[in-house]
């Protein structure tokens, strides 16, 4: 299985013969709004171009998976997005929930069902819930779901949402240990009220329960995620977290081989840099401490 990251949060997973494009925000930089208006800088967002492999990463895609879309969260399916998805008439899979959402703005919608676990292309799928934040900024979020995917001969891949660290999200990971685990990590937070996604520290407690490799990203690409790859880099060094906590450049492409639980190796290839490899790691039993 290959993992590439676009950008924030948008990823292509390659799996077999298909790849998955998960929430595309395709948007020029610039072209959205702010998102923190009270910070005296009111940058709008993207904040970065899509890498320069992005559009030869896209030709290939054969399904789409949207964690969530609605109350504004361009960062997980913009305009350019949907005109994108509507123009190919790529297969988008979502919750029912999102479903009417969708077919209303012309996209060729596959919801899944309500069933815990269903088939979903040559594996399984099943969904977590997400907490878009606490307090009275969570009340008015829109939460979505995480999906957990199981494919032959592939490892096992979380991918976690938009959500904060929830006393779920850790029963899931301890219960059922995803091989690969794609978190955001950017800290997001608005003018008012606390962190939206995880940031520094629930990631890193995230990876201590994990098994697994944990891939953080939603990070440098929005106005209001203040939490940078080199911060994250650093504290994962200082927790002694450096290997199973990977942090992709956008435009990077990470290879992951499925191996008996609950270890996993990830090679990391970044596209720019042909041959740039990181080593294999792979992550102890907890017997071995």
């Amino acid at each position: 299985m290959r993992i590439t990251q676009l950008r924030n949060a948008t990823i292509i997973v390659h799996t077999g013969r298909y790849n998955i494009l998960v929430d595309p925000m395709l948007a020029a930089k610039d072209a959205l709004p702010a998102l923190r208006l009270l910070d005296g800088r009111r940058l709008r967002n993207p904040l970065v171009e899509l890498p320069r492999s992005a559009n030869a990463a896209l030709e290939g895609v054969t399904h789409c998976l949207i964690t969530h879309c609605q109350k504004g969260h361009f960062d997980h399916l913009d305009r350019a997005g949907k005109h994108w998805l509507r123009e190919r008439q790529v297969p988008v899979i979502c919750t029912p929930h999102d479903a009417g959402h969708l077919r209303q703005r012309g996209l060729n919608v596959q919801p899944l069902t309500a069933d815990p676990v269903q088939p979903f292309l040559a594996g399984t799928i099943r969904t977590v819930r997400c907490a878009h934040g606490r307090g009275l900024v969570g009340k008015l979020m829109e939460h979505g779901v995480g999906y957990f995917l199981e494919m032959p001969g592939e490892p096992s891949l979380y991918l976690s949402g938009d959500t904060v660290l929830t006393d779920e999200v850790r029963q899931f990971v301890r219960r059922h240990q995803p091989q690969v685990c794609v978190v955001p990590a950017g800290g997001a937070r608005f003018d008012l009220g606390g962190e939206i996604i995880m940031g520094v520290d629930e990631v890193l407690e995230f990876a201590r329960i994990a098994q697994g490799t944990v891939v953080a990203n939603h990070l440098e690409a929005l106005s209001h995620c203040p939490v940078g790859r080199r911060e994250l880099r650093d504290a994962a060094e200082q927790a002694e977290l450096a290997g199973p906590v990977l942090i992709p450049r956008d435009g990077e492409v990470m290879t992951f081989e499925a191996l008996m639980r609950p270890a996993v190796s990830a090679q990391r290839q970044a596209t720019q840099s042909p041959g740039l490899t990181v080593p294999n790691w792979r992550r102890p039993s907890p017997s071995h401490g």
